[in-house]
């Protein structure tokens, strides 16, 4: 089948073409016609199979052959996703179908300034897409409306469950008319997807494609086991192979991210990282160069597992195993994507020996293992240390023969709550801030403390 081949207007079988989109994949075979149709849809397919122009060329269809009403600025779409960087993405693929139509596109995303966005609202916008947290604030500013919406996206909805937005999605549908079109994908479809499809849809028409189990077809796949503290050197040994073009590297923590980037440096190699604690513009700045090819390496969290697509990017490489084995399925589908070959290479030491089994057990496969100068050595897991909460009770406390704390200092060289007593032994103050405080005095006479 050809893209041709569907009812969508020429000016946005022109813009596909231009995209260099001939043939679609089977997610956008089976949903453009549904969604064409006006069906409701809950479709289950993995990222990087073509999601976004899956919903994006049939809802440019429909406002484009429907003008919106003059009296009406509001949107008539709403695609509700949950990264910032997938929001832009999307944005920008609406942008390219949408080129010379008339409905006009805006995002909306936190961690930068919302004037310039409140601005874009302002003139009037027919797509909005955007992320729960930034929508929220602005609909409570009466910034925005979605009385309009007549077609509602929820994209990536169990990436949407697992950062715990669960109820802002509620929330938000809440504000929408009860008569609309709702579309929502999924990757995987745990038991709270079906639970909120039940929620948000009806009757709606079910496509489900290349289960999250099934990994890239164009991806070659091994494993090295190395020690963690050589995992640096295998990284930078790695890098310097005539070909890896680009990688885009997967770290589990934040802090981690930044401690590559800098090991690398070392190295003489230069990298970029991208996780949650960077600013928006900082996250988009690194994003920009590892896609113009100005920086080669890019570390991230999983943040950038899921909807990023990184043209031509030659190699992923696992740092760390994930948490969980689905991850390693949205991670790899980075490379190897549009009919390009990619490779995803994987580092095991001993503690994450349980993670690469569970993926293992999840691809039905055991990765094939690669030898390097640095083999694993530690075969003994690392014991983890219980800590203890840090609560007062759990402090030494001195008292008198009375059983009254003692004014001083605490082990931690803080003051213990400290208790005024009146002549007839009752309490008058009690002090519970932590930070020595004088005593409050009490007057002879009886009444209140001076």
């Amino acid at each position: 089948m050809l893209f041709e081949n569907f009812p969508l207007l020429s000016r946005i079988q022109e813009n596909v073409r231009k995209s260099g989109y001939t043939h679609p994949t089977p997610i956008q075979e089976k949903a453009i016609p549904l969604i064409l149709a006006h069906h409701d849809l809950l479709a289950t397919a993995q990222t990087g199979t073509g999601k976004t122009a899956a919903f994006a060329l049939p809802i440019l269809h429909h406002l484009a052959s429907e003008p919106a009403a003059q009296a009406s600025a509001q949107p008539r779409c709403l695609i509700l996703t949950p990264t910032r960087e997938l929001a832009q993405q999307i944005y920008e693929n609406f942008l390219a179908y949408g080129n010379g139509l008339q409905p006009r596109t805006a995002v909306i995303y936190g961690g930068v300034s919302q004037v310039p966005q409140i601005e874009a609202l302002h003139r009037g916008c027919d797509i909005l897409v955007a992320c729960p947290g930034r929508l929220q604030d602005l609909a409570a500013q009466h910034e925005v409306s979605l009385s309009q919406v007549r077609i509602f996206v929820l994209d990536e909805a169990d990436r949407m469950l697992d950062m715990g937005f669960i109820h802002d999605v509620r929330k938000i549908a809440g504000m929408l008319p009860v008569k609309r079109q709702t579309l929502l994908f999924s990757a995987t479809m745990p038991t709270e997807v079906q639970h909120l499809a039940q929620d948000l849809l009806d009757h709606p028409r079910e496509v489900h494609v290349d289960p999250v189990s099934s990994p890239a077809r164009d991806v070659d796949q091994y494993m090295y086991y190395v020690d963690k503290a050589n995992k640096k050197h295998l990284l930078a040994w790695l890098l310097s192979q005539p070909e890896v073009e680009n990688a885009l590297v997967f770290c589990r923590t934040k802090h981690g991210c930044d401690r590559i980037v800098r090991d690398l440096k070392k190295k003489d190699i230069a990298a970029v990282s991208i996780h949650g604690d960077k600013s928006q513009g900082a996250r988009q700045n690194a994003l920009n160069q590892f896609k113009t090819g100005q920086c080669r390496v890019m570390i991230a969290t999983d943040i950038a597992a899921r909807g990023l697509d990184i043209e031509g990017l030659s190699h992923v490489i696992n740092y760390d195993l994930p948490n969980e084995p689905e991850s390693y399925i949205h991670r790899i589908g980075r490379t190897g994507r549009a009919g390009h070959t990619g490779t995803a290479i994987t580092m095991c030491c001993i503690d994450e020996v349980k993670q690469l089994g569970q993926v293992e057990k999840l691809l039905g496969f055991r990765l094939p293992e690669h030898h390097s100068d640095w083999p694993m050595q530690i075969t003994t897991p690392t014991e983890k240390t219980q800590v203890l909460p840090h609560s007062r009770a759990a402090m030494p406390v001195q008292v008198t023969r009375q059983g009254l704390p003692v004014p001083g200092k605490n082990t931690h060289g803080r003051s213990r709550s400290t208790v005024t007593i009146s002549r007839n032994g009752h309490p008058v103050t009690t002090q519970r801030s932590g930070l020595a405080q004088p005593v409050r005095r009490i007057n002879r006479r009886k009444g209140s403390g001076t």
